[in-house]
């Protein structure tokens, strides 16, 4: 194998010969912080793809049906407007415009002849986080070790996609391994936030979160393991969804820790509209993707559910808020979304509790969540270190051990901390620790009827997506994940709705609390709301195992109260 400095060589090359010419642009200076308004002052765009990009999914699908929109004239149009966002934030891995457009023509083609759209998602783009295997193209997963590695089929989500009417165009940025919330790798450089550029845009499926908040996918599909879709959306003011485990399709994407089965990755979708991600969700579990995915849950999409028939048909719904997790206290801003939805709900006449966190360490213990910087011995961890080994041994590509600028951009880094790993009978008990605490969480959920008033209990739980906004790069704290892998570990589908940005004025520093341990202490030692300037502000919403219409649905319920509060 070439030395993996070589490899980045040529595929950096590749990537740039990629791009149609006439499209560069000159981005604003680093100094420029916010480029959000950047891709429609450029002077790239018409005023008709500006028209399109900003147009929602629904509406989009709308006008693609009604071949007021050729899928040709949409797909150039985002395309566009993904290769400025890729200039001003480095958010794409794989650009394959070409063989997009091609589709988009093939998708015009049948609905002029037939006068019937392809799928329900006709000649929509659809970006890929850069693990979703595309016959013919590369999947590093971040890795320089795995360029030159061609995928001989699609994964099968892409299948399900193209299957749908859906086209396919570009892939995006991760970190290497994938297990960081920041996206950062030797081969493609820095993801940064649109919003703030000093800022991350999360990860691992930082690259979408980025790529969707500039507008330059409609959709996007990124994958959790322990909050990757959930950390990238809240952190770029995104609407995304974590299924549960087997209703999304996995099989034949590339990933970390694979053969691992108890923790698993999911797929869900990524976009900026409650009303996308159902779009997304509905077309997928319709075109029955168990038959094409062993894995895969054998149910399709469920209206009586959606409609919240086993929740009041949405009357006098009783939300649970979870103010912190027992471990770390959220910053002011996610605080104040917490009031201001809570608020909101009460003005819709929904009722709201507080929720009572049970064993939320002992969850983030089980799953090793601080993978990199503790020796706890949980499941992500259990040979983790021996697995980003083996692939970077090849070609003697390091491991990034940080994702600080000084050090991960200027310095090779040439050690990642390793655990001792676990024997499978250590393994087993931990696996069985879960499946208790899932038992006791049940428990717990089912407990809290005595409390709502409804007769039902807790409809759903809000909460923080993450303690903090947005942090400046390599400051996500010791890989803190716990308010979302918690969900990853009871299996518990979540949505992440966007409610505000921090405000410097409304978001001052509060006074030190008590504080849970050193750690909890550091999180809110780090806050300083001038460093946070502009970044949105997400929350999640929490419902049960393989409820995502409901959760759906109860995300649309709240996302509309906030709206009509504001």
């Amino acid at each position: 194998m070439p030395h993996w400095t070589a490899l980045v060589a040529e595929k950096k090359q590749r990537q740039l010969e990629s791009i149609p010419q006439e499209w560069i642009v000159t981005p604003p200076p680093d100094s420029t912080l916010d480029v959000t308004e950047f891709p429609e002052t450029c002077g790239l765009l018409n005023a008709r793809e500006i028209e399109i990009t900003n147009t929602s999914v629904q509406v989009l699908l709308e006008k693609l049906a009604r071949a007021e929109w050729t899928a040709v004239d949409v797909t150039t149009a985002f395309s566009k407007r993904a290769i400025i966002a890729h200039q001003l934030v480095h958010c794409l891995t794989e650009i394959f415009v070409d063989r997009a457009l091609a589709r988009a023509a093939e998708l015009d083609d049948h609905l002029k002849k037939t006068g019937k759209v392809v799928g329900p998602l006709h000649g929509l783009p659809i970006s890929l986080k850069d693990q979703l295997c595309i016959k013919g193209l590369e999947t590093t997963i971040g890795y320089a070790s795995l360029i030159g590695q061609y995928a001989d089929k699609n994964a099968v989500l892409v299948d399900v996609l193209i299957e749908c009417g859906a086209v396919p165009f570009v892939r995006t940025n991760v970190p290497q391994t994938l297990a960081w919330p920041e996206s950062f790798n030797y081969v493609f450089g820095r993801t940064t936030n649109p919003y703030n550029r000093s800022l991350t845009s999360g990860g691992s499926s930082g690259g979408e979160g980025a790529l969707i908040a500039l507008k330059g996918s409609p959709l996007g599909v990124g994958s959790d393991l322990g909050g990757s879709i959930r950390i990238p959306s809240a952190f770029c003011g995104l609407y995304g969804l974590k299924p549960s485990y087997g209703r999304v399709p996995y099989s034949g994407t590339r990933g970390t820790l694979e053969g691992q089965d108890s923790l698993v990755p999911v797929l869900g979708p990524m976009t900026n509209s409650v009303v996308g991600v159902k779009a997304f969700m509905k077309a997928v579990v319709n075109a029955k993707p168990w038959l094409k995915d062993p894995l895969v849950v054998r149910k399709k999409w469920d209206e009586d559910e959606y409609n919240l028939a086993d929740h009041g048909f949405g009357k006098d719904l009783c939300f649970a808020i979870m103010w912190d997790n027992g471990v770390v206290v959220p910053h002011p801003p996610i605080r104040r979304a917490l009031e201001i939805t809570k608020a909101a709900l009460q003005k819709a006449g929904h009722k709201v509790v507080d929720w009572k966190p049970i064993k939320h360490r002992e969850l983030g213990d089980i799953t090793a969540s601080n993978i990199f910087y503790t020796m706890q011995r949980g499941i992500m961890n259990a040979a983790s270190a021996e697995e980003f080994m083996i692939t970077t041994s090849v070609t003697g590509e390091p491991l990034i051990t940080t994702m600080e600028l000084d050090d991960a951009d200027t310095a090779v880094a040439t050690f990642r901390p390793q655990n001792d790993g676990l024997t499978v009978y250590q393994l087993w008990q931990v696996q069985k620790l879960r499946q208790n605490i899932r038992m006791e969480y049940l428990d717990h959920w089912e407990a809290t009827v005595s409390e709502t008033g409804t007769g039902r209990p807790v409809d759903a739980i809000i909460c923080p997506a993450a303690p903090f906004v947005a942090t400046p790069h390599g400051k996500n704290r010791s890989v803190y994940v716990d308010y979302t892998i918690v969900w990853n570990a009871l299996d518990y589908p979540a949505a992440v709705f966007p409610v505000t940005t921090v405000d410097s004025t409304l978001d001052g520093k509060a006074p030190p609390h008590g504080f849970y341990d050193d750690f909890d202490k550091d999180i809110y030692e780090m806050y300083d709301p001038e460093k946070f300037k502009n970044a949105p502000v997400c929350l999640q919403l929490v419902g049960r195992t393989l409820e995502e219409e409901a959760v759906i649905r109860m995300t649309e319920i709240v996302d509309a109260a906030v709206a009509a509060a504001k």
